[in-house]
Protein backbone atom coordinates (compact mmCIF):
# COMPACT_ATOMS: atom_id res chain seq x y z
CA UNK A 1 0.00 0.00 0.00
CA UNK A 2 1.28 3.16 -0.59
CA UNK A 3 0.82 5.56 2.34
CA UNK A 4 0.27 9.33 1.22
CA UNK A 5 -1.24 11.78 3.45
CA UNK A 6 -2.10 15.30 3.17
CA UNK A 7 1.30 16.99 3.64
CA UNK A 8 -0.03 20.36 5.42
CA UNK A 9 0.02 18.22 8.69
CA UNK A 10 4.00 18.44 8.74
CA UNK A 11 3.56 22.66 8.99
CA UNK A 12 2.75 22.15 12.78
CA UNK A 13 4.17 21.26 16.30
CA UNK A 14 1.23 19.42 17.21
CA UNK A 15 -1.49 17.36 16.09
CA UNK A 16 -4.66 17.07 18.26
CA UNK A 17 -7.39 14.50 16.62
CA UNK A 18 -10.70 15.35 18.06
CA UNK A 19 -13.99 12.68 17.00
CA UNK A 20 -16.35 10.46 17.83
CA UNK A 21 -15.68 6.28 18.74
CA UNK A 22 -18.61 4.08 17.46
CA UNK A 23 -19.08 1.07 15.99
CA UNK A 24 -17.94 0.88 12.11
CA UNK A 25 -18.02 -1.34 9.18
CA UNK A 26 -14.44 -1.32 7.87
CA UNK A 27 -12.52 -1.02 11.10
CA UNK A 28 -14.49 -1.83 14.40
CA UNK A 29 -14.41 0.83 15.34
CA UNK A 30 -13.98 4.27 14.26
CA UNK A 31 -11.98 7.13 15.99
CA UNK A 32 -7.92 7.51 16.88
CA UNK A 33 -5.69 7.20 14.19
CA UNK A 34 -8.58 6.63 11.66
CA UNK A 35 -8.88 10.61 11.49
CA UNK A 36 -5.21 10.14 9.51
CA UNK A 37 -5.97 7.59 7.53
CA UNK A 38 -7.69 7.05 5.60
CA UNK A 39 -9.41 10.88 7.00
CA UNK A 40 -6.82 13.00 5.39
CA UNK A 41 -5.18 10.01 3.21
CA UNK A 42 -4.56 9.78 -0.57
CA UNK A 43 -7.14 7.35 -2.71
CA UNK A 44 -4.30 4.23 -2.20
CA UNK A 45 -5.20 4.00 1.77
CA UNK A 46 -8.82 4.83 1.34
CA UNK A 47 -9.40 1.60 -1.12
CA UNK A 48 -6.70 -0.70 0.63
CA UNK A 49 -8.39 -0.76 3.50
CA UNK A 50 -12.00 -0.94 2.56
CA UNK A 51 -11.28 -3.54 0.30
CA UNK A 52 -9.69 -4.76 3.24
CA UNK A 53 -12.50 -4.56 5.66
CA UNK A 54 -14.86 -6.08 2.96
CA UNK A 55 -12.89 -9.06 2.59
CA UNK A 56 -13.44 -9.60 6.27
CA UNK A 57 -17.01 -8.52 5.85
CA UNK A 58 -18.94 -6.18 7.76
CA UNK A 59 -20.41 -8.76 9.66
CA UNK A 60 -17.67 -10.26 11.00
CA UNK A 61 -15.33 -6.72 11.46
CA UNK A 62 -18.07 -3.89 12.89
CA UNK A 63 -18.03 -3.58 16.66
CA UNK A 64 -15.52 -6.46 16.88
CA UNK A 65 -12.31 -4.19 18.73
CA UNK A 66 -8.71 -4.56 17.25
CA UNK A 67 -8.94 -5.28 13.42
CA UNK A 68 -6.17 -6.37 10.74
CA UNK A 69 -7.75 -2.88 9.29
CA UNK A 70 -6.84 -1.22 12.55
CA UNK A 71 -3.54 -2.57 12.50
CA UNK A 72 -2.95 -0.83 8.97
CA UNK A 73 -3.63 2.07 10.30
CA UNK A 74 -2.07 2.10 13.13
CA UNK A 75 0.95 1.16 10.69
CA UNK A 76 0.74 3.70 8.64
CA UNK A 77 0.34 6.31 11.61
CA UNK A 78 3.53 5.42 12.93
CA UNK A 79 4.95 7.10 10.44
CA UNK A 80 3.87 10.36 10.72
CA UNK A 81 6.50 12.19 13.21
CA UNK A 82 4.54 15.51 14.21
CA UNK A 83 3.44 15.21 18.00
CA UNK A 84 0.23 13.90 17.53
CA UNK A 85 -2.58 13.63 20.65
CA UNK A 86 -6.28 12.71 20.46
CA UNK A 87 -9.34 13.78 22.26
CA UNK A 88 -11.98 10.16 21.76
CA UNK A 89 -15.27 10.56 22.70
CA UNK A 90 -18.40 8.31 23.11
CA UNK A 91 -21.19 9.75 22.18
CA UNK A 92 -25.02 8.42 22.83
CA UNK A 93 -28.64 10.42 22.05
CA UNK A 94 -28.46 11.71 25.77
CA UNK A 95 -25.38 13.30 25.60
CA UNK A 96 -21.65 12.78 25.54
CA UNK A 97 -20.95 9.12 27.99
CA UNK A 98 -17.16 9.34 27.72
CA UNK A 99 -14.27 11.64 26.82
CA UNK A 100 -10.64 10.55 26.77
CA UNK A 101 -7.36 11.86 25.78
CA UNK A 102 -3.99 10.64 25.60
CA UNK A 103 -2.11 9.39 22.45
CA UNK A 104 -3.88 8.50 19.58
CA UNK A 105 -4.04 4.64 20.34
CA UNK A 106 -4.59 4.77 24.05
CA UNK A 107 -7.37 7.46 24.07
CA UNK A 108 -9.36 5.32 21.33
CA UNK A 109 -9.03 1.90 22.89
CA UNK A 110 -10.52 3.58 25.87
CA UNK A 111 -13.03 5.18 24.20
CA UNK A 112 -13.33 1.78 21.94
CA UNK A 113 -14.33 0.17 24.87
CA UNK A 114 -16.93 1.89 26.40
CA UNK A 115 -18.55 2.28 22.59
CA UNK A 116 -18.82 -1.50 23.02
CA UNK A 117 -20.92 -1.00 25.89
CA UNK A 118 -23.16 2.33 24.97
CA UNK A 119 -23.55 1.24 21.58
CA UNK A 120 -24.24 -2.32 20.85
CA UNK A 121 -27.94 -3.51 21.36
CA UNK A 122 -27.77 -7.41 21.97
CA UNK A 123 -30.50 -9.20 21.55
CA UNK A 124 -31.19 -12.77 22.28
CA UNK A 125 -32.72 -14.69 19.19
CA UNK A 126 -32.60 -13.11 15.08
CA UNK A 127 -34.94 -11.41 13.69
CA UNK A 128 -36.68 -12.37 10.25
CA UNK A 129 -37.32 -8.67 9.09
CA UNK A 130 -36.48 -5.27 10.14
CA UNK A 131 -37.39 -1.71 8.98
CA UNK A 132 -34.56 0.55 9.26
CA UNK A 133 -35.32 4.00 9.61
CA UNK A 134 -33.04 6.16 8.26
CA UNK A 135 -32.97 9.97 9.60
CA UNK A 136 -32.99 12.69 7.42
CA UNK A 137 -28.98 13.71 7.70
CA UNK A 138 -28.81 10.83 5.61
CA UNK A 139 -28.94 11.96 2.04
CA UNK A 140 -28.07 9.01 -0.42
CA UNK A 141 -27.98 5.26 0.04
CA UNK A 142 -23.64 5.59 0.22
CA UNK A 143 -24.70 6.84 3.94
CA UNK A 144 -27.98 5.01 4.30
CA UNK A 145 -26.00 1.46 4.01
CA UNK A 146 -25.42 2.13 7.66
CA UNK A 147 -29.33 0.92 8.10
CA UNK A 148 -28.19 -2.77 7.00
CA UNK A 149 -24.19 -2.61 8.49
CA UNK A 150 -25.47 -2.24 11.99
CA UNK A 151 -28.33 -4.35 11.48
CA UNK A 152 -27.06 -7.27 9.49
CA UNK A 153 -25.70 -9.23 12.67
CA UNK A 154 -29.05 -10.08 14.28
CA UNK A 155 -30.81 -10.67 10.97
CA UNK A 156 -31.71 -14.55 10.30
CA UNK A 157 -31.04 -16.57 7.33
CA UNK A 158 -32.95 -16.04 4.11
CA UNK A 159 -34.24 -12.48 5.86
CA UNK A 160 -35.04 -9.19 5.03
CA UNK A 161 -33.54 -5.47 5.75
CA UNK A 162 -36.01 -2.77 4.74
CA UNK A 163 -33.98 0.26 4.22
CA UNK A 164 -37.03 2.88 4.62
CA UNK A 165 -35.89 6.40 3.54
CA UNK A 166 -38.57 8.34 1.30
CA UNK A 167 -36.45 11.53 1.74
CA UNK A 168 -33.83 9.66 -0.63
CA UNK A 169 -33.42 9.74 -4.39
CA UNK A 170 -30.13 8.81 -5.14
CA UNK A 171 -27.48 6.00 -4.80
CA UNK A 172 -24.47 7.67 -4.22
CA UNK A 173 -24.01 11.92 -5.15
CA UNK A 174 -20.03 10.98 -5.43
CA UNK A 175 -19.70 7.56 -7.08
CA UNK A 176 -23.48 6.81 -8.66
CA UNK A 177 -22.03 5.96 -11.77
CA UNK A 178 -19.90 3.75 -10.60
CA UNK A 179 -22.19 1.86 -8.43
CA UNK A 180 -24.96 1.74 -11.28
CA UNK A 181 -22.46 -0.14 -13.17
CA UNK A 182 -21.22 -2.43 -10.49
CA UNK A 183 -24.72 -3.11 -8.66
CA UNK A 184 -24.64 -4.22 -5.00
CA UNK A 185 -23.61 -8.04 -4.21
CA UNK A 186 -22.14 -10.17 -2.08
CA UNK A 187 -17.93 -10.07 -1.43
CA UNK A 188 -17.62 -13.92 -3.00
CA UNK A 189 -19.16 -12.02 -6.07
CA UNK A 190 -16.02 -9.59 -6.47
CA UNK A 191 -13.73 -12.45 -5.52
CA UNK A 192 -14.48 -14.97 -8.00
CA UNK A 193 -13.80 -12.43 -10.97
CA UNK A 194 -11.24 -10.29 -9.92
CA UNK A 195 -10.26 -9.00 -13.62
CA UNK A 196 -13.92 -8.10 -13.88
CA UNK A 197 -13.50 -5.51 -11.31
CA UNK A 198 -9.55 -4.93 -11.30
CA UNK A 199 -10.01 -1.40 -12.65
CA UNK A 200 -13.13 -0.37 -9.82
CA UNK A 201 -12.07 1.36 -6.78
CA UNK A 202 -12.15 -1.08 -3.81
CA UNK A 203 -13.85 1.41 -1.42
CA UNK A 204 -17.20 1.60 -4.01
CA UNK A 205 -17.14 -2.40 -4.26
CA UNK A 206 -16.18 -2.50 -0.31
CA UNK A 207 -20.19 -0.11 0.12
CA UNK A 208 -21.33 -2.65 -2.66
CA UNK A 209 -20.53 -5.58 -0.44
CA UNK A 210 -20.76 -3.75 2.78
CA UNK A 211 -24.70 -2.76 1.88
CA UNK A 212 -25.53 -6.06 0.00
CA UNK A 213 -24.35 -8.23 3.56
CA UNK A 214 -22.95 -12.08 3.65
CA UNK A 215 -23.51 -14.37 0.77
CA UNK A 216 -22.64 -16.57 -2.02
CA UNK A 217 -21.57 -17.38 -5.50
CA UNK A 218 -21.51 -20.06 -7.76
CA UNK A 219 -18.71 -18.84 -10.46
CA UNK A 220 -19.96 -21.99 -12.91
CA UNK A 221 -23.40 -21.17 -12.72
CA UNK A 222 -22.91 -17.52 -12.02
CA UNK A 223 -25.68 -17.48 -9.45
CA UNK A 224 -25.25 -15.18 -6.80
CA UNK A 225 -26.99 -16.37 -3.46
CA UNK A 226 -27.48 -13.45 -0.76
CA UNK A 227 -27.89 -14.38 2.74
CA UNK A 228 -30.72 -11.74 3.52
CA UNK A 229 -32.63 -9.57 1.43
CA UNK A 230 -32.28 -5.88 0.94
CA UNK A 231 -35.31 -3.52 -0.10
CA UNK A 232 -35.04 0.09 -0.94
CA UNK A 233 -38.33 2.35 0.27
CA UNK A 234 -36.58 5.16 -0.81
CA UNK A 235 -37.31 7.75 -3.72
CA UNK A 236 -35.17 5.17 -6.17
CA UNK A 237 -37.72 3.39 -8.64
CA UNK A 238 -38.02 0.32 -8.75
CA UNK A 239 -36.40 -0.01 -12.08
CA UNK A 240 -33.18 1.40 -10.70
CA UNK A 241 -33.61 -0.75 -7.63
CA UNK A 242 -33.45 -4.11 -10.01
CA UNK A 243 -30.48 -2.15 -12.03
CA UNK A 244 -28.65 -2.23 -8.98
CA UNK A 245 -29.51 -5.68 -7.84
CA UNK A 246 -31.51 -4.63 -4.85
CA UNK A 247 -35.62 -5.40 -3.57
CA UNK A 248 -38.20 -2.53 -4.15
CA UNK A 249 -40.76 -1.45 -1.66
CA UNK A 250 -43.40 1.85 -2.38
CA UNK A 251 -42.34 3.68 0.56
CA UNK A 252 -46.18 4.46 0.72
CA UNK A 253 -47.03 0.85 1.35
CA UNK A 254 -45.45 0.88 4.87
CA UNK A 255 -46.56 1.29 8.11
CA UNK A 256 -43.98 1.92 10.57
CA UNK A 257 -46.76 1.96 13.17
CA UNK A 258 -48.20 -1.42 12.30
CA UNK A 259 -44.83 -2.89 12.37
CA UNK A 260 -43.92 -1.67 16.12
CA UNK A 261 -43.95 -3.90 19.03
CA UNK A 262 -43.59 -7.36 16.75
CA UNK A 263 -40.32 -8.13 18.17
CA UNK A 264 -41.99 -11.85 19.18
CA UNK A 265 -42.90 -12.16 15.65
CA UNK A 266 -39.35 -11.57 14.26
CA UNK A 267 -40.11 -8.00 13.56
CA UNK A 268 -37.85 -4.95 14.45
CA UNK A 269 -38.63 -1.32 13.89
CA UNK A 270 -35.30 0.78 14.08
CA UNK A 271 -36.06 4.13 14.33
CA UNK A 272 -33.10 6.71 13.78
CA UNK A 273 -30.89 3.23 12.43
CA UNK A 274 -27.39 3.66 11.91
CA UNK A 275 -26.41 5.10 15.08
CA UNK A 276 -26.55 1.43 16.97
CA UNK A 277 -25.36 -1.63 16.45
CA UNK A 278 -27.38 -4.61 16.55
CA UNK A 279 -25.63 -8.18 17.76
CA UNK A 280 -26.51 -10.92 19.11
CA UNK A 281 -25.22 -12.17 22.58
CA UNK A 282 -22.56 -14.60 22.65
CA UNK A 283 -23.96 -18.62 22.85
CA UNK A 284 -26.63 -17.57 20.35
CA UNK A 285 -24.24 -16.03 18.26
CA UNK A 286 -21.66 -19.15 18.11
CA UNK A 287 -24.49 -21.53 17.44
CA UNK A 288 -25.53 -19.55 14.42
CA UNK A 289 -22.21 -19.43 13.07
CA UNK A 290 -21.46 -23.23 13.68
CA UNK A 291 -24.96 -24.22 12.11
CA UNK A 292 -23.51 -22.22 8.94
CA UNK A 293 -19.77 -23.42 8.74
CA UNK A 294 -20.34 -27.13 9.99
CA UNK A 295 -18.05 -26.40 12.63
CA UNK A 296 -16.32 -24.91 15.63
CA UNK A 297 -16.89 -20.49 15.16
CA UNK A 298 -14.66 -18.23 16.10
CA UNK A 299 -16.13 -16.21 19.44
CA UNK A 300 -17.50 -13.07 19.22
CA UNK A 301 -16.06 -10.19 20.82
Amino acid sequence: MTVALNRRIFDYDQIVICGPVFPHEVVGFSGGNKYFFPGIAGPDVINFTHWLGALITNYEIIGSGYTPVRAVIDRAASMVKVATACFALVVTPTGMAGLYFGSAHEAWERAAALSAKRHIIWLDTPVRQVLSVMPSMYADIWTAGKGMYKIEPVVADGGEVIIYAPHINEVSFTHGKLIEEVGYHCRDYFVAQPERFKDYPGGVLAHSTHVKGQGTYDARTGIETPRVQVTLATGISRERCAKINLGYRDPQSIDIAAMTGREREGILVVPRAGEMLYRLKRSVQKAADESASGGSARGQP
